[in-house]
């Protein structure tokens, strides 16, 4: 496939007219329709249609709309990155995370990269859908997960927490412990909200879920657990093991651990078109080791 003809197809679907999208590339209206049009002749069926309210995709379309902006974004990020082949780890990373990760555990991993690739610079975003941003805006996105996720993205596990229940001390015992699915739905919940999951509905250890009616709703995973430490209530975390900095041990502790919760998968995936960039393939093995011990 010619990329300047998917480029001059994409950028009018993006723009909605001809005219737009051959200011837009610096081209002639003229010469953007022999592009499209030389697009049209190789998949040989109609991918626009013009009607009153502007241009409009055909089924066909959709179809390379969709798919040619993933193939677009592999593109620039490939170019972006064999720059660096051949030499040391250098240059910008960028990182995207979920919201809410405990600093305190990725304070030590930055730490470990600084130390190994004095040259690379990290750029860590934080996303309620770290899957859902464009390809070229991404190195690497760490998530959780038990599937390898869907597109263009290759998927290591790094390590496996458990999902669980927390509640402090203080308001368990101001509000009495939970013995049963029954009695929890009596208390204050806070729910963590996953990618593509109803945050109200809670797994069991057996493979069941249940339907909960949480006070918070959230894809900040810290937000949960500061408001467990607070005494506000009963959150359900996926790092309930993880320890918080600076509060005691025995503050927070679980709740009907061995009713409700699972294991959850924490994956890094990378895009297909940066997988065997060395860069790429040498910070994710010093990630690996780094956590394995967890």
């Amino acid at each position: 496939m010619d990329l300047e003809e998917l480029r001059a197809f994409l950028d009018v679907v993006e723009t909605g007219s001809f005219l737009a999208a051959a200011e837009s590339l610096g081209v002639s209206r003229t010469t953007l329709r022999r592009r499209v049009e030389a697009l049209e002749a190789r998949a040989g069926v109609p991918l626009l249609k013009s009607t009153r309210q502007g241009i409009l995709l055909t089924e066909a379309g959709e179809v390379l709309a969709q798919r040619g902006r993933i193939m677009m974004q592999e593109t620039s990020a490939l170019l972006a990155s064999i720059r660096e082949v051949g030499h040391e780890p250098s240059g910008m990373l960028r990182v995207v995370m979920p919201v809410g990760l405990p600093p305190h555990l990725l304070t030590p991993l930055f730490g470990l990269l600084r130390t190994h690739y004095p040259q690379l610079s990290v750029h860590a975003r934080f996303s309620a859908d770290p899957l859902g941003g464009p390809l070229d805006d991404v190195d690497m996105a760490v998530h959780f997960g038990e599937d390898t996720p869907r597109g263009p993205w290759l998927s290591h596990v790094v390590m496996r927490v458990r999902e669980g229940l927390l509640a402090s001390k203080e308001y368990l015992e101001r509000r009495g412990t939970p013995r049963s699915l029954d009695e929890l739905q009596g208390h204050e919940l806070f729910a963590w909200e996953s990618p593509g999951e109803d945050a109200r509905i809670w797994p069991t250890l057996r493979g069941a879920t249940f339907t909960v009616e949480p006070a918070l709703i959230t894809a900040d995973i810290h937000l949960i657990r500061s408001c467990c430490i607070a005494g506000l209530g009963v959150g359900l975390v996926p790092s309930v093991e993880l320890p918080d900095p600076n509060i005691p041990e025995d503050l927070l502790v679980p709740v009907l651990p061995e009713v409700v919760g699972r294991e959850r998968s924490v994956r890094v995936s990378v895009p297909e078109a940066l997988a065997e960039i060395p860069k790429i393939k040498r910070v994710l093995g010093h990630i690996r080791q780094a956590l394995e011990p967890l």
